[in-house]
């Protein structure tokens, strides 16, 4: 991956799409042991790096993981005029400089997060443009919430040459803002729009997840005004632009890599420590392990869970927003029941297509039926034999390393492009706990 500050250097994207993991299984037996470390949140420094077009001056986030998704937002700040700068896990950017407001069609293409750039950009220039926003295949992602909300604040909204183009010419103006389903994307956009409109934003039916939190809590500390934020009621009083005065502002640990190791140490490990983690944030999961017979121990900032050979306890499962059950878990946790002994149902409430993943499962020899788009159950437990499979999705992805993990035999996991953009150095960290595990 690339970091550094000036002219990006070309990238060998035909390399990257053939990398693979090889995985050897290691058929059911626990053999994983130690401790493994969890890295900023994926869904809050992506957020924040767009956040930093509402500042004057530089911001420098620290924890920030080295993943592909990352690489993408400093390619779109590069792109409209700023200074990114890297070293370590620090990462500083300074936005002074920017004058464009037109997002780079490639790079938002491939990225979902790429949206949230629209609040900085219209509260800083009244005016943004953009295409459609990439991502992963995971069912219909409209974005009316987005553009409705901006037609609130006084904006208009027209396509010109396959680009929405959405301007404010008198400014963004402070509006009342109901969603008519919680949106953790819409809500941080909407809430970053506002902190430089004129006047008051209320956003209702807002969603609560910890990283909106986090953000709200970060643009506060450089002189923003948002309350309410982790309700489903947010108020925003507009400001000017902010000001980080040289503090350092560290990322938020990621959940959803915490859960993945804590699912993970269930299945596979005698004793796995995750560190560096927010024990209150997996409440739902560690809850739901424990019901299904697993011993799992949290501490101020780590969660060790231990396989204690018992029989896996079915579960039935449904996704919902914070403080639900994370769709991003969802994945992860369907690799878990195919072990549990009796039959677990799983209903994804959030993305329609998000089940598709299972067909391969059922190839390793997991007995799963698919009822419909969203909902499926899950007959066990099922001992799974090594494939070769293609990551459709970052979660899907890394929940087929998982099945690798478990099975019998040699697995081989293609177009992990999707996993790197979620994971930073995954085979080294799974390495370093005992999976025998190399990229080719």
């Amino acid at each position: 991956m690339w970091w550094g500050s000036g002219r990006l250097t070309p990238r060998n994207t035909k390399k990257m799409a053939s990398q693979k993991f090889v995985v050897e299984g290691l058929g059911g037996a626990k053999k994983l042991q130690g401790t493994i470390s969890v890295k900023g949140a994926k869904n809050a420094v992506l957020k924040s790096m767009a956040a930093t077009l509402l500042f004057k001056g530089s911001v420098t986030l620290t924890n920030v993981p080295y993943i592909e998704d990352v690489e993408r937002v400093c390619e779109l700040l590069l792109a409209l005029g700023a200074e990114v700068t890297r070293k370590d896990d620090t990462c500083t950017i300074d936005t002074s400089a920017v004058t464009r407001s037109d997002l780079d069609d490639d790079i938002a293409r491939r990225l979902r997060a790429s949206i949230v750039f629209m609040g900085p950009l219209l509260g800083r220039f009244g005016r943004a443009s953009f295409p459609h926003p990439g991502g992963d295949i995971i069912g219909p992602r409209p974005i009316n919430l987005f553009l409705e909300g901006f037609e609130k604040m006084g904006c208009t909204v027209k396509t010109e040459s396959d680009r929405y183009v959405v301007e404010a010419k008198n400014g963004l103006k402070g509006a009342d803002i109901f969603f008519m389903f919680m949106s953790v994307t819409a809500t941080e956009t909407l809430m970053m729009a506002a902190t430089l409109a004129q006047g008051t934003t209320t956003l209702k039916n807002a969603a609560m997840e910890p990283e909106i939190v986090w953000l709200a809590e970060f643009l506060n500390a450089c002189g923003a005004n948002i309350q309410g934020a982790g309700t489903p009621t947010i108020t925003i009083e507009g400001g000017t632009l902010l000001k980080a005065k040289g503090k350092e502002w560290r990322t938020v640990p990621d959940r959803i890599e915490a859960g993945t190791f804590l699912l993970l140490g269930a299945l596979a490990a005698q004793e796995l420590t995750i560190t560096g983690c927010e024990p209150k944030h997996c409440e739902i999961l560690t809850g739901l392990l424990r019901e299904s017979g697993i011993s799992v121990e949290e501490g101020k900032d780590f969660l060790t869970v231990r396989g204690n050979g018992e029989t896996l306890r079915p579960l039935q499962v449904r996704t919902h927003e914070y403080p639900g059950f994370a769709t991003d878990l969802q994945p992860p946790m369907v690799v878990y029941l195919t072990q549990a002994s009796g039959e677990s149902t799983v209903f994804e409430t959030i993305w329609g297509g998000r089940l598709n993943y299972t067909q391969d499962l059922a190839r390793m020899g997991a007995d799963i039926t698919l009822w419909n788009p969203q909902q499926i159950s899950i007959k066990g437990p099922t001992p799974l034999t090594g494939a070769t499979l293609e990551s459709p999705d970052i979660r899907a992805g890394l929940a087929f390393l998982m099945s690798a993990t478990i099975a019998k035999g040699t697995s081989v996991i293609e177009h992990i492009y999707h996993i790197d953009r979620g994971y930073e150095r995954i085979e080294e960290r799974l390495s370093n706990i005992g999976l025998d595990i190399v990229r080719k």
